[in-house]
């Protein structure tokens, strides 16, 4: 294999590579940006693939995160591609703090205090023979308060998403027409120098 490392990594350092990458989490993101702005699609289509993954991170059906990314995507003409790329906001750092916003929230758009006291009598055994009746009260709320931060984080990724693909598009096709006009230039020369000689 081409890149292969010289010393495996042992499972351990793989488990640790993924819940902190070694060149550290920003690193990884900015590669993966870089990746997204250079799809060969419109500043629309990648930024509402970005939108409709970053949206579904949204919702506590975890296992359905990219199937819904790519359903909302194709709703939305978006990217698939940037839509899986979204999902990654959801992430073992950032779904607690979603899970308690999106909880906190269904409940008070619920107007009560049904996953509290669904929450209280969560025990482990509960969890491992009666899943649906451990996590049901718990996963309304989550779902109902998850609809409208999907909506907003959806139109707020869309709009930063959009203009920042748009700027990169522009400035890439600037610079690859001034190496276009260099190129022609440099032709240019050369087959005037060919016609002097002869």
């Amino acid at each position: 294999m081409l890149f292969r490392r010289k010393i495996p990594l042992n499972l351990w350092q793989k488990m640790r590579q993924m819940l902190w990458p070694k060149r550290g989490w920003s690193r990884a993101f900015l590669y993966i940006w870089h990746r997204l702005v250079r799809l060969k699609d419109s500043a629309h289509g990648v930024a509402a693939g970005v939108a409709s993954g970053v949206a579904i991170s949204f919702t506590p059906f975890m296992g359905f995160h990219l199937i819904g990314a790519m359903g909302i995507a194709f709703a939305a003409r978006g990217n698939v591609l940037a839509a899986w790329a979204g999902t990654l906001v959801g992430n073992p750092w950032t779904f607690p703090f979603i899970w308690m916003g999106t909880y906190r929230l269904g409940n008070w758009i619920i107007g009560g205090t049904m996953g509290e006291a669904a929450a209280s009598g969560l025990s482990f055994d509960l969890l491992v023979h009666h899943p649906t009746q451990a996590l049901g009260p718990l996963l309304l709320p989550m779902a109902i308060g998850g609809l409208p931060l999907a909506l907003i984080s959806w139109f707020v990724t869309y709009w930063l998403a959009r203009r920042s693909i748009e700027r990169f598009q522009a400035a890439r096709r600037i610079k690859l027409e001034m190496v276009r006009k260099k190129v022609l230039n440099h032709q240019d020369q050369d087959r005037g120098g060919g016609m002097k000689r002869a």
